[in-house]
């Protein structure tokens, strides 16, 4: 096991080393992924790596924190539950794209008539 400090993880998965410690605050990351040294800092396995990665990805994907560890929480998802999960995720994506979508055609017909509008 390659042992990495905070700043290393940080600045290898681009994120500032307050938001890897408020994952661990909120149980995010798996202790398995850390140890403390004699001096009694944290000390990171390079798994992380992947670990943060896969996080990023799943975050930018629109999952919440909660979504995440709720995830996490399960242990070993059966493939058909993954499944379940990401479609879910998709329709949450699709309702919101449509409800985003209509808020801006409302816009954009609110700035015609009001270039329409002479006064």
């Amino acid at each position: 096991m390659i042992s990495m400090k905070i700043s290393d993880v940080s600045k290898m998965v681009d994120l500032p080393i307050s938001t890897l410690r408020y994952y661990e605050k909120k149980g995010i990351i798996p202790e398995t992924y850390m140890v403390r040294d004699e001096n009694n800092y944290r000390a990171y396995d390079e798994k992380i790596i992947p670990f943060m990665m896969s996080l990023k990805s799943l975050l930018s994907a629109g999952f919440s924190i909660h979504e995440i560890k709720d995830i996490l929480s399960r242990k070993e998802l059966a493939r058909e539950q993954q499944l379940e999960i990401i479609e879910e995720k998709m329709n949450e994506i699709e309702e919101l794209q449509k409800k985003l979508d209509d808020a801006k055609h409302f816009l954009q017909d609110s700035l015609q008539s009001a270039e329409d509008c002479t006064w």
